[in-house]
Formats: structure tokens, sequence, C-alpha cells
């Protein structure tokens, strides 16, 4: 094999059990970084966030360097996407009547109550939270 790439054995033996250089021990710790930020910002930072992201933890690393760190891990990030709401108003289902008919004014506490529910995003996946109050309060 040295034959065919025109290296003697014992420079490719030398090349082979060398230690690995200051810019590798930098590059495996600048990999260890780039994966947590990766994680951390839910995989939509570019190179350029990133390396804002990686100084302020006292990561002095180029763009291009970054983005070569980052192809030999195999990330990529994400691209955001416009929301679309999916809810279908046009459909057979019941829907609730409207008993108060615009007509929020109470006389006592419990007669009136209003609710509401919205999704929230959190890394672990969509929350559903739901409100209830008494419009007499």
């Amino acid at each position: 094999m040295s034959r065919v790439f025109s290296v003697s054995r014992s420079g490719y033996y030398d090349w082979l059990n060398r230690p690995p250089s200051a810019r590798d021990i930098e590059d495996e710790r600048l990999k260890v970084a780039i994966q947590a930020a990766h994680k951390r910002t839910r995989e939509t930072y570019g190179a350029r966030r990133l390396q804002k992201e990686l100084a302020d933890e006292g990561f002095d690393a180029g763009r291009d360097r970054i983005v070569r760190l980052r192809q030999e891990l195999g990330l990529r990030c994400r691209q955001k996407r416009k929301f679309k709401a999916t809810t279908d108003s046009n459909h057979t289902l019941p829907v609730a009547e409207n008993l108060l008919g615009q007509e929020f004014t109470p006389i006592a506490p419990n007669q009136i109550w209003v609710t509401d529910i919205t999704y929230v995003a959190t890394l672990e996946g969509w929350l559903y939270l739901a409100g209830v109050k008494d419009v007499f309060l």
C-alpha cells in the first residue's frame, strides 16, 4: 500500500502513530460544544448564529471552521416554517349554542364562566393550556 501512495513504510507508521495535534484536540472540544449548542437551540441556528453563541461561551472559532465541524458531525439546522392553522370550521359536527348572545353582565358570581384553550410549544412537544374565568369577578 505504501508503494501505491508513494510513501515510505516508516513515514506511514510515523503518521499513523502520531499524537493528535493541538488543533485536532481543540476541534474535538469544539465539536462537543457545537453539539450541545445545536441541541439547546432546538437545531435552528445556522453557522453565523452558532458562532456568536459559541463566542459567548468562550470558544473562538471562525464560521468556516464551524461549518466544517458541523458537516463532520452531520448536523443541519431545521428550516423554520410558517405556522399553518389546522382548524376546520367547515364540518358537520355539533356546535354548542351561544347561550349568552354577547351579554356579559352577570348580577351574581358563578352565573357566567368563560373558557379558552391554547397550545404552548415546549422542548418536549405541545402542551395544552386551558383557562376558566368567572365573568363576575
